[in-house]
């Protein structure tokens, strides 16, 4: 596409709508390359509310404003690929119990069954716990990284919380095979 085109900034709601037409599928198809296919129109979702919020900064060309665009695609990925990347290692810092001996058998089994009944946590649960717990958040700072308010972090920490509770409390049963 050539850079012809410009953007009024008298009508942002049109020049948002006007560059949404003119570079949704390329931004798709620049995400499917780069993500898993299922997720490549979250990246574009993201991507374009990114572009709302910074409408002020929509260069006037066609042209520049598509760069712009798949610059805003590139850093929603990479914090994709962050944020998933700290998720794996989170998982691993919990499954991994510390070599124990002796009188400390009770805690390595309290580790391991932590361990497991983390991994049955959806991810909002989980990120929650790891916020408030491991990285030691208050509920306002918490909901600040989550982009919620303190209320709503507050009720998703007391549904996690029940959710690790019952998780711990109920094990998975294994069924036994007939030989």
């Amino acid at each position: 596409m050539s850079g012809v085109t410009t953007f009024s900034t008298t009508a942002p709601a049109a020049a948002f709508t006007a560059l949404y037409d003119a570079a949704y599928a390329d931004l798709v198809r620049f995400a499917q390359r780069r993500v898993d296919p299922t997720h490549a129109e979250d990246v574009v979702a993201e991507t374009f509310l990114v572009a709302w919020r910074r409408l002020d900064d929509l260069p006037a060309g066609l042209g520049d404003a598509r760069a712009w665009l798949f610059g805003i695609a590139r850093g929603v990925i990479l914090n994709t690929h962050r944020s998933a990347r700290r998720q794996r290692a989170l998982a691993v810092r919990l499954a991994d119990p510390p070599a124990v001996t002796g009188a400390a058998d009770d805690l390595l089994a309290q580790q391991i069954d932590l361990a497991r009944a983390w991994k049955r946590l959806p991810g909002s649960h989980q990120e929650a716990l790891a916020l408030a717990v491991l990285d030691g958040l208050s509920a306002p700072q918490a909901a600040a990284v989550l982009g919620i308010t303190p209320v709503a972090f507050r009720l998703r920490l007391s549904r996690a919380r029940r959710a690790l509770r019952r998780a711990l409390d109920h094990p998975p049963r294994f069924e036994r095979t007939q030989p």
